[in-house]
């Protein structure tokens, strides 16, 4: 489906400042269609290269006196207050001049056409009107208004200071003051008509309460009727804690300017929008629309209570866990025994890894994590406890993205085991690099190398004709690839690492393949020395894989 924009710009001459002034409108029109109890279509006229196929015009035009060839509807809008008049979607149909000949009328002589019968083309009967679309001085489109008048029943009060609200919205449109020039496009959940209005005369005095409204107002502490109450000072009122308020509370609330506010009082929670109406320059009155937001705000400030109290967790814990690798650190001088301090200090650096995790977690308001800093710290901290002889300063080339902490956390454990092995048995006492290359791929994107190092290997089920991945590669999910590469000695003629006895590698085994559902090569590097390619699933493609490895 086509979007306005997209429509705009195929069909039209209008210029990028006109779609801007269109998105506004369409961003805000439902406010027009439930004050109308009718649909919206909006026309924007056909450039003169788009004139209908041949076979479309074989009869004349009528002469109409319109100087465009057709128009194209890029946007419809259905009433939430009544009956739609058109249950099909008319977005991107297309029509000669002539068809719809009030709009025609509307654009000619640029003002609202209410004229004519009701149309009963689809059975029901449709009373039609046209409104302009203009911006300054330029006519941008027409707005066809379509009532539903098949439920028509004598009007109340409420319906009849709707559709007085809606005449006068339909003025302002055609004489380009609605929307309010450089206000902002109303993208965000506002008030809307069914969920309270009021209307004030030019004083800012209530005229009309809907009944929503006035229960709305009872919720914040206000038992009488509003009408014929100035609505900025009882609101005002309401809201005195003792406190400095917002100067401008009264005068949004008197119906002179264009905002949207929130109050608070007696527990609850209240959003109000004002839309000055001003017609022919002249403010004649204002709406005003309401909407209870107690339950919506309350948890807001629960979500936000919530992810402080998370963070707060993975802080303690970051705490708590540089404690038991500051205990650990001191048991290990105390130890005479090599090989005890020596299983102590990969235990200060495993914790360590962990460490690093909460404590980025306690700076963010989620459980997703820019795995690049982690990373980083993760290599620094391997090149700092390595041998004075070793003489190897890691580094990264490529990015891991963000990634989620379930996936964070035994990622940066297993990239610190890989990167300690490197430096104690493939590197020990001697210069070498020592490099960490990442790479994502998505789902119907090819792999490709990730650049540095040689990481495309002989997966399982393989084809031997071409660089392969594993048989869960692109095409079923995003994934990411790591590749621990060194220059030292490589690895021993009979390596296995399903075998082998190393607590580290074991560790990153039940990690990689246990945990996160991926899968680990060891291999010699061409030009000598080892690769240790990591590939895991990432997303919705991750906990779906998850299964108890074999043999760990």
């Amino acid at each position: 489906m086509p979007t306005l924009t997209d429509l705009v710009r195929d069909h039209s001459d209008l210029t990028e400042d006109d779609l801007e002034w269109l998105h506004a409108l369409v961003s805000d029109w439902q406010l027009l269609a439930d004050l109308s109890f009718a649909d919206l279509l909006l026309w924007v006229p056909l450039r003169s290269a788009d004139a209908l196929p041949a076979d479309r015009v074989r009869r004349p035009l009528p002469d109409t006196g319109a100087a465009v060839p057709g128009w194209v509807a890029i946007a419809q809008m259905r009433p939430t207050t009544g009956p739609t008049a058109y249950p099909e979607d008319l977005v991107g149909k297309v029509v000669r001049t002539g068809r719809r000949g009030l709009i025609d009328v509307a654009w000619r002589e640029q003002r609202i056409v209410r004229e004519g019968d009701p149309e009963w083309g689809s059975g029901i009967p449709v009373r039609e009107e046209s409104i302009p679309v203009r911006r300054g001085a330029k006519v941008l489109g027409v707005i066809q208004r379509s009532t539903n008048l098949s439920s028509a029943r004598t009007p109340s009060r409420l319906e009849l200071t709707y559709l007085q609200s809606a005449s006068d919205l339909a003025t302002m449109i055609c004489e380009g003051t609605f929307p309010a020039p450089g206000e902002e496009p109303n993208m965000v959940r506002s008030p809307r008509v069914g969920d309270g209005l009021m209307r004030l005369d030019r004083t800012g005095r209530v005229t009309y309460a809907s009944p929503n409204a006035q229960s709305a107002y009872r919720r914040l502490g206000y038992p009488a009727d509003l009408v014929g109450e100035s609505l900025g000072q009882i609101t005002a009122d309401l809201c005195d804690t003792g406190e400095p308020m917002e100067e401008a509370l009264s005068v949004v609330l008197s119906g002179r300017a264009p905002r949207e506010v929130e109050v608070e009082s007696h527990g609850s929670i209240m959003q109000l929008r004002t839309i000055p109406l001003v017609v022919t320059g002249t403010r004649i009155a204002a709406i005003v629309l309401c909407r209870d937001v107690t339950e919506l705000r309350w948890r807001d400030r629960e979500l936000l209570t919530k992810d402080a109290t998370i963070r707060e967790i993975h802080h303690r814990v970051k705490n708590n866990l540089q404690t038991v690798a500051a205990l650990l650190r001191l048991q290990a001088r105390r130890l005479q025994i090599p090989e005890g301090r020596a299983a102590l200090d990969e235990a200060v650096r495993r914790v360590g890894s962990i460490a690093i995790v909460h404590e980025t977690l306690s700076h963010t308001p989620d459980e997703l994590i820019d795995f690049d800093d982690i990373a980083d710290r993760v290599i620094t901290m391997a090149g700092e406890v390595s041998t004075p002889e070793t003489k190897v300063t890691p580094k990264r080339s490529g990015s891991f993205g963000v990634l989620p902490a379930e996936v964070a956390t035994p990622l940066a454990m297993a990239l610190t085991e890989l990167l300690q092995n490197a430096l104690e048995h493939g590197l020990t006492n001697r210069f070498g690099t020592l490099e960490v290359v990442a790479h994502r791929y998505g789902e119907g994107e090819e792999p490709r190398d990730p650049g540095g190092v040689s990481v495309w290997g002989d997966w399982p089920g393989a084809d031997e004709h071409a660089r392969v991945v594993p048989e869960e590669g692109p095409g079923t999910g995003r994934r990411l690839v790591t590749v621990v590469a060194d220059d030292g000695v490589g690895l021993p003629g009979d390596f296995d690492v399903e075998s082998s006895n190393s607590l580290g590698l074991q560790i990153v085994r039940t990690l990689i393949v246990g945990e996160l559902g991926g899968h680990l090569d060891f291999r010699p590097r061409e030009g000598g020395g080892t690769e240790v390619v990591v590939d895991i699933p990432l997303g919705d493609a991750q906990s779906s894989r998850r299964q108890p490895s074999q043999g760990t």
